[in-house]
């Protein structure tokens, strides 16, 4: 299930100040490893060792395989491929990518059962209570207040 915490816009520059808006409240970050366990407990006939090398492959491969310019699709996931920040030329000679392009991204695109219409469909969700002010402010300043990323 997921849960949600109220937070309300009071940011000097809001738009809606004032509004509540709903936050996701996360449980927590699994790893890997966590994940490897927990395919392993689905009555898989592959031990959490042999899931976790795999899944491990499988990131070093998608970042080799988006590093050289493909998208990788894990159906029913996402897409995976490389996006790029670059800041602007005045002239198509002007452009010049050491100094204009100014950093790199992964990006990831639902597709399949993950997409956002399907998600709708799927998802059930409880409140769990408003933000802290700390929280609230973490949110403002882009961070997850549920761990601090």
């Amino acid at each position: 299930m997921l849960k949600y915490k109220l937070y309300q816009d009071n940011r000097s520059n809001a738009q809606h100040k004032g509004n509540w808006y709903a936050h996701m409240n996360l449980d927590g970050t699994m790893g890997l490893d966590e994940l490897a366990a927990h395919m392993s407990d689905h009555g898989t006939p592959y031990s959490k060792g042999v899931i976790c090398g795999v899944l491990n492959d499988m990131v070093g491969c998608i970042k080799e395989l988006v590093l050289e310019g493909n998208a990788v699709k894990l159906d029913n996931l996402a897409i995976f491929s490389v996006g790029i920040e670059s800041k602007p030329a005045n002239t198509k000679e002007e452009f010049n990518a050491r100094t204009h392009i100014t950093g790199y991204k992964l990006r990831a695109r639902a597709t399949g059962g993950s997409i956002n219409a399907r998600l709708s469909h799927l998802a059930s969700i409880n409140q769990m209570g408003e933000y802290s002010h700390d929280e609230a402010e973490k949110a403002e300043n882009g961070q997850d207040a549920n761990n601090g990323e």
